[in-house]
């Protein structure tokens, strides 16, 4: 009798729009584990690149002798303070090309006004496992470089590392408003359907049927039908992230400063926790829902 139990009482006519519904759910809720996964995947690699380097600015002065002789005797200053410091694996300064690189994404590749003096970088990598006292290191370069700044980068990774911590909380609490709002429309198609069955679950009553049978009933339909519209939600949520990934075919680069919204293809099966949560979901709230209004009747 229990093996029956999921086709006894018939599909609603308006079972349709509860189907899209839940699509439209399961690829927005795609859509923010997928961002999430992005965040926490270029913080990470953010976060790589910086906490084993160090670099120091040396800016131009402002007034006195040629800013390009300064610059340079002050940078040769900075590069050997750097290899006679201790944890300091190698060090070297970035050349004309490698900085207009870097300005190039604010300014546009021709934007760079020959004769105005750019600051010189020297990139220092640290020793794996070394540490390296930096309030020592930033006294011994004012001595020898007095225009020189030392980052070691520990303020960029607190950054990123809040606001990895705001995007992914941001991404769970979607998660949370969906599933609500997920199980708030299963718990109202249900009554309705309950309403709309009134007589046949009656009937059901009367033969002896227990409540619990009249759930089955009604639960496995909803999580069969969830776990498929699900499914076609968090398809085509899977498909956007990896069309992203495409989009230089397309002449579209990439936004400067932004990680490539694609997802790697090892990432794509947490994709598939999105419809197994949503039947989930599903199930338990019409269970929940058949239970507390067929005992509430009788």
């Amino acid at each position: 009798m229990s093996e029956r139990a999921t086709y006894i009482l018939p599909r609603d006519k308006g079972a349709a729009p509860l189907d899209f519904v839940i699509a439209v759910m399961a690829f927005l809720a795609a859509l923010a584990l997928g961002a999430s996964l992005v965040a926490t995947r270029a913080a990470q690699g953010w976060q790589s690149g910086l906490s084993d380097r160090i670099t120091v600015q040396v800016m131009p002065p402002e007034v006195g002798a040629d800013p390009a002789a300064v610059l340079e005797a002050e940078t040769q200053a900075v590069l050997r303070v750097l290899n006679a410091t201790p944890g300091i694996a190698r060090a070297s300064r970035l050349s004309d090309a490698q900085l207009n690189a870097l300005v190039e994404p604010w300014i546009g590749k021709d934007g760079v006004v020959a004769g105005i003096p750019l600051p010189r970088l020297v990139d220092a990598a640290v020793t794996p496992g070394a540490q390296v006292d930096i309030v020592r290191l930033t006294a011994d370069l004012e001595r020898a470089a007095p225009h020189a700044m030392v980052d070691d980068h520990r303020r960029w990774i607190a950054r990123l590392r809040g606001l990895t911590d705001a995007v992914r909380w941001s991404a769970y609490g979607i998660l949370l408003l969906i599933a609500g709002a997920t199980a708030a429309a299963v718990s109202f198609a249900t009554r309705a359907g309950l309403d709309a069955h009134h007589e046949m679950v009656a009937l059901l009553h009367q033969m002896g049927a227990l409540p619990s049978f009249i759930a089955r009933a009604v639960e496995w339909h909803y999580f069969i039908s969830a776990l498929f519209a699900a499914a076609l939600g968090t398809a085509f949520a899977a498909m956007f992230f990896l069309a992203a990934g495409g989009l230089e075919i397309f002449g579209l680069e990439a936004v400067p400063f932004l990680p490539p919204l694609s997802l790697k293809w090892t990432e794509i099966p947490w994709l598939a926790t999105v419809p197994v949560v949503t039947s989930a979901i599903a199930w338990a709230t019409a269970r929940f829902s058949v239970l507390s209004v067929v005992k509430a009747i009788y």
